[in-house]
């Protein structure tokens, strides 16, 4: 079965996430995972807020630039940017695959869980 188009427009694959910041794009990352999660293993300069406090933390959050969402496998941050869409965050991006595909895929130095 092909993608989902509309969640294709959604994501963005760690690949092209690491591309873009190699290349000194401002791109602001919001790991919306738990902090025992964090704890574990995070993206450098990643900022976390947790899933359930991203409404009342919009003041955080830039319309105006890139925001790539970051979860475990990529299902809360997926909502999360859906959600963000229809706030008018219209840069908002899942990782695909989470912090999960980023450690297999990236830095496998990285801690797994």
């Amino acid at each position: 079965m092909p993608p989902d188009p509309a969640v294709s427009e959604l994501e963005i694959e760690p690949e092209d996430l690491e591309r873009r910041l190699a290349d000194g794009e401002a791109i602001q990352i919001v790991d919306v995972r738990e902090d025992w999660e964090r704890e574990i293993c995070a993206l450098p300069g990643a900022d976390g807020i947790p899933m359930e406090q991203v409404p009342s933390s919009l003041e955080r959050l830039d319309r105006s630039a890139p925001l790539v969402l970051v979860c475990h496998h990529g299902m809360r941050s997926l909502h999360a940017a859906n959600w963000l869409r229809g706030q008018g965050y219209d840069l908002a991006l899942s990782l695909s695959g989470g912090v999960d595909a980023w450690a297999a895929r990236i830095d496998p130095d990285m801690a797994r869980y």
